[in-house]
């Protein structure tokens, strides 16, 4: 049962939408982060002269605090407000200030008591000037203030002291215990100056961001426009027109792409032309058996209404219409396996295949027609049949011993029927009366593969015509046989389909791996076919279907027709 992900139909991707996508969602991503900033650096540059000018009121104030000298706890700090100080302090319309003075021992002399104290981690060093945000009375304050130095600011001599060991101590208890002054202010104006910088700077991305938007569309439409112009050229193509797409035709980044398509066009127009080929070689085969047909039985017609009984004539005509249906039959059904061995489907019905097996059932088929030639069809191979006799040779016991299941390999059980019946059919083809026909399975000594061998001793073939003779329709001259020229077409084809690759020599010496050579008596060169397969991995459980269960590993030679000299 397919899974949901699989069935599910994947929504098509714009190139289009994707480029803008990728270029939009990054800048609206960034665009409030930038705002973020803006307002940042907006505070901190409304803060600037509004803290200059905190600043100054800190260190006027600053200057009015001394200290009133007395030895040990007596000594006091002094302030005093200038006249007209106060209403400059509270002349300010937009926003509220306030100041506090605190003396020596953090006693309150003069301001607002309730702006509230720097921490300790915030004491900042004699007559530094700090910084800092707060909140009095409920309202955000920014605040600046300074611990005053007042060592040096004593406003009468002491009259205790006697001499200087005494005054040393009485500024070292002064320079520990400093008087702070405070000035905050609330913060409507730097409030209303950072709007303004952010106003100055936001409102115009308003503006420009959709206007930004608008032109990177206008410049992807443009960018891509050469990819629609692309597909219009190839959208008006004629439906034969397989010719290659012009690179210069086609943007640079997609020339890639380009040339993988004409790659495709390229291997698909030489597929038609070669399915053309065929279909022509195909008809123009069909038409001889088929105009034989219909002269025989055309020939036959005007001996009937000629008043002609010719018993034998007739006879003679139904004999030619009899060979030239057979002939037509015979290559309707090459036809049909040379497509089945084309189509790709193939490979997802695969299975474990006795090849001995399928090699001694094709035999049996071919007997009757074997012995129609006098020919002698034979097999040479493990028996697929059960025997449990003894293995004549160390090579039959490890082949035993690897395989107790027989030659197993993987592939289509019905192709690789067809591929054996169409080299046994060539050969007795080609075969003269009394010649020798073998089909041969032999287990590859390392247990990779599985060699699949027929051989004759028919004329043999040219070394020269040994790769054309793969091509569909191709007939071998001067050999007087009546075929339809695509049983090897055919063979190859579904090699192919399995891996394989099918090699043909001269049989004129028999080869039979692990057994030694003999010479054989054949009528003319012959020729070998060898194909080599993957060897299955041995089966522990349920054997595959079509799969005897009873293949031995022995060495035999079922024969038909005179009897094939002993190998031994």
């Amino acid at each position: 049962m397919p899974k949901p992900s699989d069935t599910r139909v994947r929504e098509q991707r714009s190139l289009f939408g994707e480029i803008l996508d990728w270029m939009l969602a990054p800048l609206l991503l960034l665009w409030p982060m930038s705002v973020v900033l803006t307002w940042l650096v907006a505070q901190g540059i409304a803060n600037k002269p509004f803290d200059r000018e905190l600043g100054e009121m800190v260190r006027a104030l600053s200057k009015e605090v001394s200290v009133r000298a007395a030895d040990g706890p007596r000594a006091q700090a002094v302030f005093k407000l200038p006249a007209g100080a106060s209403e400059i302090l509270h002349t300010d319309e937009a926003d509220d200030i306030y100041y506090q003075v605190l003396g020596l021992r953090g006693e309150f002399l003069s301001g607002d008591s309730a702006l509230p104290v720097p921490a300790d981690e915030d004491r900042g060093a004699p007559g530094e000037l700090r910084f800092r945000d707060d909140t009095i009375k409920g309202d955000s304050v920014r605040v600046a203030y300074m611990w005053v130095n007042v060592a040096d600011r004593a406003s009468e001599p002491s009259s205790v002291s006697a001499n200087d060991r005494t005054s040393d101590r009485s500024a070292e208890r002064m320079a520990a215990a400093m008087p702070l002054v405070q000035v905050a202010e609330t913060l409507g104006k730097r409030s209303r100056l950072a709007t303004e910088i952010i106003k100055g700077v936001i409102l115009p991305q308003f503006v420009i961001l959709p206007l930004a938007v608008l032109l990177v569309w206008l410049a992807l439409a443009r960018g891509i426009a050469p990819l629609n112009e692309l597909q219009q050229r190839i959208r008006r193509r004629d439906i034969d027109d397989l010719s290659p797409i012009d690179e210069r035709e086609a943007p640079e980044e997609v020339s890639p792409l380009v040339r993988a398509i004409n790659d495709l066009l390229g291997r698909l127009d030489k597929s038609m032309r070669a399915q053309k080929h065929f279909l022509a070689d195909a008809a123009h085969q069909l038409k001889t058996p088929l105009a034989g047909l219909r002269t025989q039985a055309e020939l036959a017609q005007r001996q009937i209404d000629a008043g002609q009984h010719d018993p034998q004539a007739l006879k003679k005509s139904l004999q030619q219409i009899a060979r030239s249906s057979q002939s037509a039959a015979h290559m309707v059904n090459q036809l049909l396996a040379m497509a089945r061995a084309e189509d790709q489907q193939h490979a997802s019905q695969r299975q474990v295949v006795n090849l001995a097996r399928l090699a001694t059932e094709t035999v049996r088929d071919f007997v009757p027609r074997a012995l129609e030639k006098r020919i002698d069809l034979g097999y040479e191979g493990p028996e697929p049949s059960g025997n449990t006799r003894r293995p004549s040779s160390d090579h039959e016991s490890a082949a035993l011993a690897r395989h107790p299941q027989g030659p197993l390999v993987v592939g289509h059980a019905l192709l690789l029927r067809e591929l054996i019946r169409n080299l046994v059919d060539n050969a007795l083809l080609y075969t003269p009366v009394g010649g020798t026909v073998t089909v041969r399975v032999v287990d590859d000594p390392f247990g990779q593969v599985v060699v699949l061998q027929v051989e004759d001793s028919g004329p043999g073939i040219a070394a020269a015509e040994r790769e054309q003779v793969f091509q569909p329709f191709y007939r071998s001259l001067g050999t007087n046989v009546d075929g339809s020229g695509l049983g090897l077409a055919i063979v190859r084809e579904i090699a192919l389909q399995h891996g394989a690759e099918v090699t043909l020599e001269d049989a004129n010496l028999r080869y039979r791996p692990g057994l030694g050579e003999h010479a054989g008596a054949p009528f003319g060169p012959g020729t070998r076919f060898t194909l080599r397969l993957a060897a299955a991995p041995p089966q522990t459980g349920p054997l595959a279907a079509g799969f005897s269960s009873e293949s031995g590993a022995g060495s035999s030679r079922s024969t038909s027709g005179s009897p094939a000299p002993d190998p031994t």
